[in-house]
């Protein structure tokens, strides 16, 4: 009888633990990513050009390229400047702008990346997407999985802790986006790749129920495992269904309708997941995330993050438009801009009740 198993695309190499950067150029030689040394490194103004003082002793043949922004425009320019130098593997070191403008200009030029995190802020660090500006807004692009992932928790620990907490968000969300893939299955046929879904749930199921906090290295182990688990998730998947539902169509909503308002990705759809979970009824589940996401610092409500009631509720009618054809809660509803009006009052009375038990 025949051994059915099927190839599940995964980074080669994930490093988390403290220090972890220290062993970066042992991890790229013993994994064979680059024996010789010859990398092409991109880094922000920020965190990676902090680090590249502290690496370029021990990366002695790489070149180091800063990227301008994180539009599709600067990825571009940023594989233009690499496509010469006959590199080995290119290397994102920042944060998620970075090493999404890095993971499409390693895939334009047909190169390896290799993802190094200095902030959690959402669960790009290791997906198959790229989110890159552009002239209409935000887009998302597909791209290989990064072959390698290192995240230092000493240098996680330095990162703002704004960028911590979104991350807590993104990978929370998971719970809210399985639960429109769960509906659409059984309301469109859309079919479930099941380990997928296990990855993306377990993922969110372990940042919620973990008793610590953001500075807590136990913590922001699980947050690191999680968020790498929702990027393979979506690789297993081959589209982004694991970590993306109505959370995710109301963050893009608020990038579309507000661009120079937005707050942060994990910010957004956390708000979104806790409100997506009230919709579909699920009060308690709707009830605990809020808790954790009030417990970790993040926004439970519009007004938290600068948008008025008005502006919510526009952007919740707005939402569908920004994934034609996904099928979540808020395409199952269908609701009115009078009854997403009165559903947030509900929503915003349990979130009273919840802060003040």
């Amino acid at each position: 009888m025949p051994v059915l198993t099927r190839l599940i695309p995964s980074p080669v190499s994930v490093d988390i633990n403290a220090g972890a950067l220290d062993d970066l150029a042992g991890l790229l030689a013993d994994q064979r990513i680059s024996a010789s040394g010859k990398l092409a490194v991109a880094i922000s103004g920020g965190s990676g050009a902090a680090l590249r003082d502290r690496l370029s002793p021990v990366l002695p043949g790489a070149d180091w390229f800063e990227l301008a922004d994180g539009t599709i425009d600067g990825a571009i320019q940023l594989a233009d400047a690499m496509k010469s130098g006959h590199y080995d593997a290119v290397v994102g070191l920042g944060g998620g702008k970075i090493i999404d403008a890095a993971k499409y200009a390693a895939a334009r030029i047909g190169l390896p990346m290799v993802a190094v995190a200095t902030n959690l802020s959402h669960d790009g660090i290791c997906s198959p997407v790229s989110i890159l500006d552009n002239d209409a807004g935000r887009g998302s692009y597909g791209v290989p999985t990064p072959i390698a992932l290192v995240i230092d928790l000493d240098v996680i620990r330095d990162a703002p802790v704004r960028f911590v907490r979104s991350g807590i968000g993104d990978a929370v969300s998971n719970i809210s986006a399985i639960a429109d893939w769960e509906l659409s299955h059984r309301e469109t046929g859309e079919p479930i790749d099941g380990l997928a879904a296990a990855m993306a749930r377990t993922a969110g199921e372990s940042v919620l129920r973990h008793p610590g906090g953001c500075g807590d290295d136990d913590f922001l182990t699980v947050l690191s495992e999680g968020l790498v688990l929702s990027g393979i998730a979506m690789s297993i998947a081959g589209h982004t269904r694991p970590s993306s539902g109505a959370c995710h169509e109301i963050s893009h909503a608020f990038d579309l309708l507000y661009p120079k308002r937005s707050a942060l990705h994990g910010e957004q759809v956390g708000l979104g997941a806790a409100f997506a979970m009230h919709l579909r009824g699920a009060h308690e589940e709707s009830a605990l995330m809020v808790d954790v996401l009030r417990r970790h610092g993040l926004p439970v409500l519009p007004t938290e993050i600068g948008f008025s009631e008005d502006e919510f509720v526009k952007a919740v009618e707005y939402a569908p438009q920004t994934r034609p054809g996904r099928y979540t809660i808020l395409e199952h509803l269908d609701l009115s801009s009078d009854a997403i009006r009165d559903a947030f009052a509900d929503y915003a009375k349990a979130v009273s009740q919840t802060i003040g038990g």
